[in-house]
């Protein structure tokens, strides 16, 4: 899904490179497949969606792409070179992962949390740096909490949480965003501002979806598991299909095309 780049100036044509790319990965539980031989290799600064039905294996292809799960087969690479080679705080300064649930025993602010961000950016044992306050409080304008910094983030509701470590993320300045269900928790309303959020930020996006509009509406590209494996992938109006719908989530669908984009309309019964 890497697209060729033509150079106007010379007419030649070029592979723009991938920064974050799965090839072939496996990973199982005791024997047990979970994902099989999955590939991703998202254009830069794109918008990836993962969608399929629960334990699909979205949320496992997230992990294994950002290091937390080690492949049984396949590798994953950044800028080429294997993530297995990396220091994980090497890693972390580039890529950024915000998973579905995010729980603490202790009693942190928000501020405190959006501020764990630096810290892939810190030497080890030392303090902040210059630049980490800018960093902080550029995040918590771009999420809307620059008024909730001093707040308890065990009193803030799911949907706050999440927008919390998605500040988070950003402080982090990734150049890959990695999400796991980010609209869980979240109203209709900022659903939208959240996935226009990040899709602003000119990061590469990688999100695993549940609302087939939602990532037809953001999403560059889409990649469709089932069972651990890809089912199809490709762009929104190739792969949101009724045929897809019905085979993959067991449900009839009408998916209508027009000039805003493709849309679903789920049939009851």
């Amino acid at each position: 899904m890497t697209p060729p780049d033509e150079n106007p100036m010379t007419g030649t044509t070029t592979t723009v490179s991938t920064l974050l790319e799965a090839r072939g990965v496996s990973w199982s539980v005791r024997g047990r497949p979970i994902i099989t031989d999955l590939s991703l290799a998202p254009a830069p600064g794109t918008m990836v969606g993962v969608l399929g039905p629960n334990g699909s294996g979205k949320s496992t292809l997230l992990r294994v792409m950002t290091g937390l799960q080690r492949p049984d087969t396949g590798r994953v690479l950044l800028d080429g070179t294997d993530i297995r080679r990396m220091s994980r705080r090497r890693f972390s300064r580039r890529v950024a992962l915000v998973e579905q649930e995010v729980s603490t025993d202790q009693n942190p602010t928000v501020r405190d949390v959006i501020e764990l961000g630096r810290i892939p950016h810190r030497a080890a044992w030392s303090g902040p740096r210059p630049g980490d306050d800018e960093a902080v409080a550029r995040a918590a304008t771009t999420t809307s909490l620059t008024d909730r910094l001093d707040q308890r983030y065990g009193t803030l509701s799911g949907g706050e949480r999440q927008r919390v470590q998605i500040a988070r993320a950003l402080a982090q300045e990734p150049e890959v965003l990695v999400l796991d269900e980010p609209t869980n928790h979240l109203d209709i309303r900022h659903q939208l501002d959240l996935l226009a959020l990040v899709r602003g930020t000119g990061a590469t996006v990688i999100a695993a979806l549940h609302d087939l509009n939602l990532a037809a509406a953001y999403c560059d590209h889409l990649l469709v598991l089932t069972d651990g494996r890809a089912v199809t992938s490709g762009p929104p109006s190739e792969v949101i299909s009724e045929e897809m719908i019905r085979s993959v989530y067991g449900v009839g669908a009408r998916v209508c095309h027009d000039e805003g984009g493709v849309h679903v309309r789920y049939l009851a019964g």
